[in-house]
């Protein structure tokens, strides 16, 4: 009843929001959300927790109330969160990210849901459940920061500190984790358990970036074609992408040719090279990674 009542809640947040912007990108954006939240719940309860190993941030500090007290971990994970909304909406304002609010409900939706079911840990060997937990755990988050969403907890302490603060979120985040999972040698006064939380705690923050420098990536294509204006036409209707013509001469025809430039996202590429080839099979194209992109369309210049 407690976890409908919070999808419930949740979703009401979700049509709200949709009201305003685009319902499509929207539902799009929410649903993958719930699939990161989903996924990242399964990590903690299907492989750490129950193996006893801990993580950082609120999720963390719950498992440790949870140990402690027997309390569930989605009622401590609500619960403190709460609390820190209630400050975060006072300190840094109303405009504090709705979406942040509906993965905090959701997130202890599901571990309220999930813990209830699975009672023993999916593989017993501890490295592979800290290794396999952390990497869902990760790349659920990384998923979840690319649709402007946040898990809240310490993400939220970072922010109010960073305010009053010249410290990096980065850095307050990383010294709440480390504080945190230490504290796991009060309950079980050995160090095995803190070398698993500090590798959960890499693996982690590695694949976090791995997700989010992965979708970020992009591409710059020079394209050489002697049908480039029914080329660049596909990829403005079927991509919705920007395409400029370059003149160039071929130095051993000595003829002067269109080259077309296009910057994509990585994950795009392989639809620009099958308008090209539908279109010029003989077509010379040339690839490159860039550093970064910023503008319409891409990442936004701060």
């Amino acid at each position: 009843m407690y976890f409908y009542s919070c999808i419930f809640v949740s979703l009401y947040i979700c049509v709200y929001m949709a009201r305003k912007r685009s319902i499509v990108s929207e539902l799009k954006s929410y649903t993958i959300i719930t699939f990161g939240l989903f996924v990242m719940t399964l990590g903690w309860t299907a492989f750490l927790i129950p193996n006893e190993i801990l993580g950082g941030g609120v999720s963390g500090i719950a498992t440790l109330i949870f140990w402690s007290t027997g309390l569930p971990v989605g009622v401590s994970v609500l619960s403190i969160n709460a609390v820190l909304i209630v400050f975060a909406l006072r300190i840094l304002g109303s405009g504090f990210g709705v979406k942040t609010i509906y993965s905090i409900i959701v997130l202890s939706g599901f571990f309220s849901l999930l813990q209830y079911y699975i009672r023993e840990p999916f593989v017993t060997d501890k490295f592979l459940a800290s290794m396999v937990g952390a990497i869902l755990s990760g790349a659920s988050m990384g998923l979840i920061f690319t649709q402007g969403g946040s898990t809240g907890g310490t993400d939220i302490i970072a922010m109010i500190v960073n305010k009053y603060k010249n410290i990096s979120p980065g850095k307050i985040i990383l010294i709440l984790d480390i504080f945190i999972i230490s504290s796991s040698f009060i309950i079980f006064r050995s160090i095995e358990p803190l070398v698993y939380g500090f590798v959960v705690m890499v693996v982690v923050s590695y694949t976090i970036d791995l997700v989010i420098t992965g979708n970020k990536q992009s591409v710059q294509l020079f394209i050489f074609s002697k049908r480039s204006e029914e080329i660049a036409d596909r990829i403005g209707k079927e991509m919705g992408r920007g395409v400029t013509f370059i003149k160039g001469i071929g130095w051993y025809t000595k003829t002067e040719n269109d080259i077309l430039m296009i910057i994509v996202r990585k994950m795009e590429s392989p639809q620009v090279f099958r308008i090209v080839k539908e279109e010029d099979s003989d077509a010379f194209v040339s690839l490159s990674t860039v550093m970064g992109v910023y503008g319409q369309g891409f990442d936004v210049i701060r």
